[in-house]
């Protein structure tokens, strides 16, 4: 693996920061998060001696990183459909459509969104992941943020690790939810199928805020507000309520038609063959003028065409 090879002397200025601060200072390009995880391999000294990221710098040390070259991406651009919401020279920002993954993985190496904005910019291969920041699930839609560079791509890893990002999901459920809350629970791999999440005790931390917007005769429509960011955190908390998305196979079972349920509205509910979850807006400080901005994308189709016919029929 090539290695990049770097020294640097603490000035006055970075004097009395910890180690990984101080590094993030000189080296904008990386994440802090990434910037620990090098200090913690042992790939970074002070002064010829091992560190720890916490530990304070003083003016004159001499910090020597000998750590792995950036990792480039070598997935191949394909002419794949989403729509764009905003770009400009640090971010893109993606309305994802409901049947695409974010990036390739086992059974499914190409045919991704990754794909689809290597095409798009094929400056993206030389980021992680094509910019790739933060995910949806396969058949969720909504917003996302992509990074067209290396700062704003640790620029906007830092952000969600400091929980700064606000995002925003309307969802159906399945059952009448009585009001809104917040769930903190751990999550993590389902010990018997590995497939899926599941609240643990020993879990990774997972908080999820949600109100309720409306209630129909047998499901609701809930706003969501994400702090943490696990693997299909909002799926596994609802589930975990009795309150599962409709149309969610993997953690709703199999889809349950109420009793007395309009026979018009029945066939459409049937046919929805994936979650009822949508990211709805985002919001983050952008990576260059450091200033709040808000990103929306409407309903897809499908998702709308239910909620109008739940608002019909109830």
């Amino acid at each position: 693996m090539k290695l990049i090879q770097q020294s640097f002397q603490i000035e006055n200025q970075q004097a009395g920061n910890r180690l990984d601060h101080a590094l993030h200072l000189l080296l904008p390009d990386y994440s802090r998060s990434r910037i620990q995880q090098w200090i913690q391999q042992g790939l970074v000294t002070v002064n010829d001696e091992l560190c720890k990221p916490r530990q304070k710098v003083y003016s004159g040390d001499l910090v020597d990183l000998d750590v792995p070259e950036q990792v480039i991406t070598s997935d191949q651009p394909q002419a794949i459909k989403f729509d764009i919401l905003y770009q400009d020279e640090d971010i893109i920002v993606v309305n994802k459509p409901s049947n695409l993954v974010v990036h390739p993985a086992a059974g499914h190496p190409d045919g991704t969104l990754v794909n689809g904005l290597l095409a798009h910019d094929s400056r993206l291969q030389q980021l992680p992941r094509a910019g790739i920041v933060h995910r949806l699930d396969k058949d969720t839609t909504g917003v996302m943020v992509v990074a067209r560079n290396l700062t704003a791509h640790s620029w906007l890893i830092d952000q969600l690790q400091q929980r700064l990002v606000k995002r925003e999901y309307v969802a159906l459920t399945q059952g009448v939810v009585t009001a809104g809350r917040s769930i903190e629970t751990g999550i993590g791999r389902h010990p018997q199928n590995r497939k899926k999440m599941s609240v643990q005790a020993g879990g990774k931390l997972a908080i999820t805020h949600f109100q309720v917007a409306r209630k129909f005769n047998h499901y609701s429509l809930i706003n969501i507000q994400l702090e943490t960011g696990r693997t299909h955190q909002i799926r596994v908390h609802m589930a975990h309520l009795n309150y599962p998305l409709l149309g969610d196979g993997v953690y709703g079972g199999r889809a349950r038609i109420p009793a007395g349920i309009d026979t018009a509205l029945q066939p459409l509910v049937q046919d929805f063959k994936r979650q009822a979850l949508h990211a709805q807006r985002l919001s983050f400080e952008h990576p260059r003028s450091h200033e709040m901005v808000s990103f929306e994308a409407p309903l897809a189709e499908d998702f709308e065409s239910l909620l109008e016919a739940l608002i019909r029929y109830d």
